[in-house]
Order: structure tokens, then C-alpha cells, then sequence
């Protein structure tokens, strides 16, 4: 049985994972010392990411416009609080984030984080002011990383007594006019560790998502993807394999279903000791590339 079981594990890895190239979104973003999550319009004109500081302490929303990498700009409404972890609606009018801002104007002091949107009428107006998810999402508990299925229901990670460990994803299921309560995913996705930024498909059949620490990981977080069967639930997540996963952490994914490109952040390192001709060889050298930092890479993968 233990066998049959591995048999069907490397089968799921090799069937989408054979030989894909992976690299970094735009070399133009290494001016950024963390960078982290990644949305892109299925017509690749519009892009959203994350910047940190260089504790990852304080996080700011950006955008890019038609791929113009060199030139990316700070979303409006982002301020001393963190912003962090965009998705934007099938029909581009309304933008997920993660925040600390205050729940009410009137106060000053940080919130924990919940889940928030802005809304706009098309691509050139501008987004609204920052609105809460409410209660039927958010709660006294954190709450990250918000992705949308094409018919709405929301998954998200929350840190709760009610989960099976530390960070678990839920899911809230919309009726047309609201969202259910969080529902925590079956023990085939979530543990009693960390489970936690998990993305959605757009026909709520595949769910990718970090565990971290795994027993059968490479490494500090992976990336896992789980499918549902015939009856509708989970099956068993399996670890996306050594040509997306390394011994450092993987996280933040999103699949661009339009171009099969799966995008994700890892602090992978691949520096080595080197003889430098000069500080700024030097600095070169531990500026691009895999360094060690948050950075966002890409790779075309079929699920």
C-alpha cells in the first residue's frame, strides 16, 4: 500500500512538473530589497505586488501597468499602515488586500489584520476608499491573503483557536448577497503546523498553498497543491516537487490560468564566494538574483 501510495505521488508531481524554467518576474525589481505576492490581469496589463522594508515590517501595495517593470507605483490609498497580499475580482472593479489599518477612522492605533477591498468603476478611475470585509470574515484574529474563485467564495488564512494549528485556510462561501462564516478546510490541506497563502482556481478545484516545515518538504515553507475529487472534496495535497521547491521558503502563490505561468515568492539563495574585481562587482553580484531576499519568480507549468 506504502508503495502504491508513493507511486501515485511522484505521478502527480511528474504530470505537471517536467523540466520548466524558473526565473525572476523582472530584474527591474531588484531594487526592491523584499518583494512578495503577485496578481497579473489574465491580459497581463495590470500587475500588483507587495514592497517591504527591509525588516518586512511595513508593507506597501504597488501596481504596474502594461509590463513597464521600471516604473511601478504606490496605490493611493496605502499610508502608515501595512498593506500586503493583493487579488484583484474577475472583472478588475474591486482589489483584496490584507491590512492593520484602524476598523473605523476614527481611531488611530493598528487593527490586527483583516481582509479589505477598494472599488473602481473600470481601469481609469480611481479606487475607492479602503472598505472592512465585515464580520462574516473578519474576526479579532488575523486574517491574510484573500483569493476569489469565479464565483466568489473567498479563501483566505486565519489564525484561530478554532483551526487544526497555528495558521489554517478557510474558505467563505458567498450566496449572491453575502458571505457564509469561515469553514476550515479538511485535514488533506490543513495540520496541526502552518499551513497558510493559498490560492484558489478560478473553478475551485485546485488549491496551492505553503506548508511550512512539512515531513515530506524540502525545506522551511513548499508549495503544495491539492485537486478535488469526483464527490467534490479535497484530496490529499502534494508537494509540487524540487523544480519549484527548495530548501528556503516558497510562498505567495498565483496562476495566471490565460498563460499557464504560476508566479510565487521564495527566498531562495544561490550565492557563493566569489573573487570581486571591485565594490561595485560586488555589489552586483549580491543584488540580483536569487540572494535571499523576497523576491517574485515565475514558471509555465499545466495543472
Amino acid at each position: 500500500m506504502k508503495i502504491g501510495i508513493s507511486l501515485i505521488a511522484v505521478l502527480f508531481t511528474t504530470s505537471f512538473i517536467s523540466g520548466q524554467k524558473t526565473e525572476v518576474v523582472s530584474p527591474h525589481l531588484d531594487k526592491f530589497q523584499n518583494i512578495r505576492e503577485f496578481y497579473i490581469t489574465p491580459d497581463e496589463n495590470e500587475a500588483y505586488f507587495t514592497v517591504q522594508s527591509p525588516g518586512q515590517d511595513l508593507s506597501q501595495i504597488v501596481y504596474v501597468k502594461n509590463k513597464k517593470w521600471k516604473d511601478p507605483i504606490l496605490l493611493p490609498f496605502c499610508d502608515g499602515y501595512s498593506y500586503l497580499e493583493p487579488f484583484l475580482s474577475n472583472d478588475g472593479k474591486r482589489l483584496y488586500f490584507a491590512s492593520d489599518r484602524p476598523k473605523y477612522e476614527s481611531e488611530m492605533k493598528k487593527s490586527d489584520f483583516d481582509i479589505w477591498y477598494v472599488e473602481r468603476e473600470n481601469r481609469n478611475e480611481k479606487w475607492s476608499k479602503p472598505i472592512n470585509m465585515g464580520p462574516n470574515v473578519n474576526s479579532e484574529n488575523n486574517e491574510f491573503y484573500p483569493t476569489l474563485s469565479d464565483n466568489n467564495n473567498l479563501y483566505f488564512t486565519m489564525e484561530a483557536k478554532s483551526g487544526l494549528g497555528k495558521d489554517d485556510i478557510y474558505y467563505c462561501k458567498w450566496n449572491g448577497k453575502e458571505y457564509s462564516q469561515p469553514v476550515l478546510l479538511n485535514n488533506n490541506i490543513n495540520s496541526d503546523g502552518y499551513e497558510f497563502n493559498a490560492f484558489i482556481s478560478k473553478d475551485e478545484n485546485i488549491l496551492i498553498y505553503t506548508k511550512y516545515n512539512a515531513k515530506d518538504g524540502l525545506g522551511s515553507g513548499d508549495l503544495y497543491l491539492a485537486k478535488k475529487d469526483n464527490s467534490g472534496e479535497w484530496q490529499k495535497a502534494q508537494n509540487m516537487g524540487n523544480s519549484i521547491n527548495t530548501k528556503y521558503m516558497e510562498y505567495c502563490p498565483f496562476y495566471n490560468n490565460q498563460t499557464g505561468t504560476l508566479y510565487f515568492t521564495s527566498r531562495r539563495n544561490s550565492l557563493t564566494p566569489n573573487k570581486f574585481k571591485s565594490l561595485e562587482d560586488f555589489q552586483g553580484y549580491i543584488s540580483s538574483g536569487e540572494n535571499g531576499l523576497s523576491k517574485i519568480y515565475k514558471t509555465v507549468i499545466k495543472l
